[in-house]
């Protein structure tokens, strides 16, 4: 019986300058083999560069650490692995970390499970990543575990991998950071980019400047702040798992809260830089320089008078921070500061690189603006740094979360935006790295019957089995979209009447003349959600500014039932006030009147809770805007097939044309796939 190898070989081009990704899929010819079953059973995430499973599962009672020799550096496995009853000092299968430094790739590990597990690694921080493998391959049987025999050789494409919180505007407990943490360091990351400032609050104290957190300095969450040993204790806790924090003071701009505080009118009074100094100071004393290496101070988004400074007063502030022995970063697009050459600078929205700059990528993967469905297309297919790995210029990349708009709940903040899921399908690009940048299929999934979906669809069943095990009672809005299949028409011309009705309402045809155009069906859409056009201009369906869309499937099931579904037609991001609003009134999907028919029954919309507010309502929180955030649509199916027919029409101020179907179970926040029902587009 064949292995199933997957394995990516990297090699070096011009003397090592930049390195290429050659993607070698070796399947096996025994689809029906054990080796397949141990490949599915035991997904990793992210992939790793070598991976070969054996042929059996191995079963023990315990694991008995007999050698580690990073014992002094104090790692630790029963940290890592920290399942009850699973480490014993009896008789147990046996694990072995062994320094070897042969590896050139300092977060490199290798991982052997046999008769023994065998971790090797350069440094500690590539034993902690084999562990992490290691975690994610056990499975309990009873009063026992189970393993599958793997051999694995691995090492990230990139320098930085991160994910990024915005806790200025909306105060997230420890807890619940450090819960985001652990699964950053399941997922090998390396960096939590920590953004404590903003308009909003100060979120960290000062004892220089007690005046922060004064009550009247906050706009939102009043006297929430993270005191020094708040602060202390996030380090600490991340460098437990080998993760970097990079702190931001986001300066000239979004300083609302320091001006409020302090009462000043101008960021270009005398006073401004002393206190800069003295609070990055005071940042710098929590930490060394070996803990905390980077200093980030924004200089992103000033736009507005009482923001505008002088170069001459960044470039003093950055010279000061490099003179305490820190890496400066900054935002671009931010301030340019002619002087300075040494800045690494973080790209986001679509700016580009800065020659001869170091840079991180944060482009076009602001988790904010995510999907659930299509921003994980996105995700999987972007590539890191637009390019295959990583090198002395190209770091890496930070996932960000902005949840601009107030949040009523903390918890709200995972629930409203896909950042579980996104930290999963990023992982895999930014540690295994992209052979290419699929430009096309960061709106929309690529055409069913591709190599490209069978790879997508290859993942995505490796994160079914991670959900299912690492993300119990927690939120992780995602189920298999792959078999989601999709006609669509359109799009007719409405002429400015959403409302306005086409004979897709009356019969389905193969094709239709409406004045004197002929349109016929595109059958290539894959998803629970389609992108007509995307809103930040990335390749989708159509380039048309309106008009109407209609899309048809069939779904089978096997029994009359009513059944539960994730319907929406208008993805709110979480940021930027109700961007393509104003939100619908009652009896409306949305203000642009698309419609849904199950069988020729239209299906109701919600009954909102906040019907009808304008664009410009930033701190008023969501509570039910997005479908999967709110109660699923109830849709009566009858036993066998069941005709779906959507009308999505889209012009005037809105900003987003698309639409989500999908059929879910749920059970509190587990969410699940309905396994019985199948998708077929065919009329």
């Amino acid at each position: 019986m064949k292995k199933i190898v997957d394995k990516i070989r990297w090699y070096s081009c011009n003397a090592g300058l930049n390195m290429g990704v050659v993607l070698l899929f070796a399947l096996s010819a025994c689809a029906q083999g054990k080796p397949t079953q141990l490949a599915d059973k035991y997904p990793l995430i992210p992939t790793p560069q070598e991976l070969t499973y054996g042929k059996k599962e191995v079963t023990f009672s315990g694991l008995r650490l007999v050698n580690n020799d990073f014992k002094t550096a104090e790692l630790a496995p029963e940290k890592v692995l920290r399942t009850e009853g699973l480490w014993t000092d009896k008789k147990g299968l046996e694990v072995e970390i062994l320094q070897n430094s042969n590896l050139t790739n300092q977060e490199a590990y290798t991982l052997k499970i046999d008769k023994k597990i065998t971790i090797t690694a350069p440094t500690e921080k590539g034993a902690y990543y084999g562990l992490q493998s290691l975690a994610q391959v056990i499975r309990e049987k009873g009063r026992s575990w189970s393993l599958p025999q793997l051999d694995i050789k691995d090492w990230p494409a990139f320098k930085i991998r991160g994910f990024m919180h915005d806790t200025g505007r909306n105060y997230q407990s420890v807890a619940q950071l450090k819960e985001q943490i652990d699964v950053l360091a399941k997922y090998k990351y390396n960096i939590f980019h920590w953004h404590l400032t903003d308009d909003p609050g100060w979120r960290l104290e000062s004892k220089l400047y007690p005046e922060l957190k004064a009550d009247s300095s906050f706009s939102r969450h009043v006297g929430k702040y993270y005191t020094q040993e708040d602060f202390k204790e996030i380090l600490a806790y991340s460098k437990e798992r080998q993760i970097t924090v990079i702190p931001e003071f986001d300066i000239p701009g979004h300083t609302r809260a320091f001006r409020k505080a302090f009462g000043i009118k101008t960021m270009k009074e005398e006073r401004v830089l002393p206190i800069l100094i003295d609070l990055f100071d005071e940042l710098m004393s929590l930490a060394d320089a070996e803990e905390m290496p980077y200093i980030h101070i924004g200089t992103d988004e000033v736009r507005n008078e009482p923001e505008y400074v002088e170069d001459e007063m960044i470039l003093t502030l950055m010279n000061h921070i490099k003179g305490k022995g820190r890496e400066l970063i900054v935002w671009k697009e931010g301030i340019e500061i002619e002087g300075d050459s040494t800045s690494i600078n973080q790209l986001w929205a679509q700016h580009e690189v800065r020659k001869g700059h170091r840079f991180i990528d944060s482009r076009a993967n602001y988790i904010n603006h995510l999907d659930p469905f299509a921003g994980m297309a996105r995700l999987f297919f972007q590539q890191p740094c637009r390019q295959p790995a990583g090198d002395s210029l190209a770091l890496g990349g930070i996932l960000c979360a902005w949840p601009d708009n107030n949040v009523a709940n903390e918890r709200d903040i995972l629930k409203q935006n896909p950042i579980y899921p996104s930290i999963v399908f990023y992982s895999d690009a930014i540690w295994k790295g992209r052979e290419k940048n699929y430009l096309e299929y960061w709106a929309k999934l690529p055409p069913k019957g591709s190599e490209e979906l069978k790879r997508f669809m290859d993942f995505e069943q490796k994160v079914l089995v991670h959900r299912d095990h690492f993300f119990k009672d927690k939120e992780f809005p995602y189920v298999a979209q792959t078999e989601a299949l999709w006609k669509i028409i359109g799009p007719f011309d409405h002429k400015g009447d959403f409302t306005a009705s086409f004979p897709v309402e009356k019969e389905l045809q193969s094709s239709y003349t409406v004045d004197g155009t002929t349109y016929k069906w595109d059958d290539t859409p894959v998803g629970a959600t389609i992108h007509l056009k995307h809103y930040f201009g990335f390749p989708a369906i159509t380039e048309a500014k309106s008009g109407t869309y209609y899309a048809h499937t069939k779904i089978y099931s096997s029994e009359a039932r009513e059944q539960t579904f994730w319907i929406g037609f208008y993805g709110w991001s979480r940021s930027g006030g109700r961007r393509g609003g104003p939100a619908p009134s009652q009896g409306q999907w949305h203000f642009t009147e698309p419609k849904i028919w199950v069988n020729n029954e239209e299906v109701a919309p919600p009954v909102w809770q906040q019907p009808e507010l304008a664009v410009a309502t930033d701190e008023i929180p969501f509570i039910d805007e997005d479908y999967f955030y709110r109660e699923p649509a109830k849709v009566k199916l009858k036993k066998g097939w069941n005709t779906v027919l959507l009308k999505i029409p889209h012009g005037g101020r809105s900003w987003k044309w698309m639409y989500t179907f999908i059929p879910v179970s749920l059970d509190g926040n587990n969410v699940r796939e309905v396994q019985d029902l199948k998708y077929d587009p065919s009329f």
